[in-house]
């Protein structure tokens, strides 16, 4: 294989802008040029006071889950702020980028998935299955997804969300998009998804949904073959699954 596998081809990287620099590097040093298009921006949530509150009962809790690593940064920063996670208190995540930034962080002992990276994956792990009268906060942005949420009430949990952090879309002139003509294009959220489909609006959608798109989720990619993508990529999670797909794409499919 050659060491540039991805020489001369243009991917858009849609991450939010904190979080495209390991993408973007490494589709540099394959020889791709990484166009940073961030369909999502993330802040710190701005009703601090009842974060602050939240965290202050942690101690009363027996089980914390982080839903990303948004959710890791500014759930951990507002818990160290307030001192750091109690002793007893049992951690979990859903994704692999989720556990390593907690695991920077110094936390060992995480319940995650070793596949299935999502909701459902952290629901089927076995230290989730009798937490009857168990206290439960979940740190995550403003909204999502309820499925966990409601699945841990219904085996007899408590449930308490916790809202760290907020997310906009940033204002894009979507010729700057179409100008560029990127070969590939890798989306990871079904809400950038969504407004990226929006920002396109019908007269450009025949053309750019010809473009190749890797997704690194099931639930994303049927929401892309819905809006009428034509050539849908499912890839392993993580960075190094989309790049994966993208090198692998480019030797075998074009």
């Amino acid at each position: 294989m050659s060491e540039k596998p991805l020489a001369g081809l243009k991917i858009l990287v849609t991450r939010p802008r904190d979080q495209t620099k390991q993408l973007a590097q490494q589709i540099q040093q394959a020889g791709g040029i990484p166009l940073l298009f961030p369909l999502l921006e993330i802040a710190p949530v701005q009703d601090t006071k009842t974060l602050r509150e939240q965290v202050s009962r942690l101690t009363q809790f027996n089980l914390a889950v982080f839903i990303s690593p948004n959710a890791v940064t500014y759930g951990m920063t507002a818990i160290r702020a307030a001192g750091d996670l109690p002793p007893a208190l049992k951690i979990a995540t859903i994704g692999q980028g989720s556990a390593k930034a907690l695991h920077e962080l110094g936390i060992a002992n995480v319940i995650a998935p070793t596949e299935c990276f999502d909701s459902e994956g952290l629901l089927a792990m076995p230290e989730l299955q009798n937490i009857a009268g168990w206290r439960v906060m979940i740190f995550r942005g403003d909204g999502g997804r309820e499925l966990l949420g409601d699945t841990l009430r219904s085996r007899g949990a408590t449930v308490e969300y916790a809202a760290c952090y907020q997310r906009s879309k940033p204002q894009w002139d979507i010729q700057a998009l179409l100008d560029a003509a990127p070969d590939a294009i890798t989306v990871t959220s079904s809400e950038a998804l969504g407004y990226l489909w929006q920002m396109l609006g019908a007269t450009q959608n025949d053309n750019i949904s010809r473009i190749p798109l890797f997704v690194p989720h099931k639930r994303i990619a049927e929401l892309a073959r819905m809006q009428g993508w034509q050539r849908v990529q499912l890839t392993d999670a993580g960075d190094e699954g989309l790049l994966s797909a993208l090198i692998a794409w480019n030797s075998e499919d074009r």
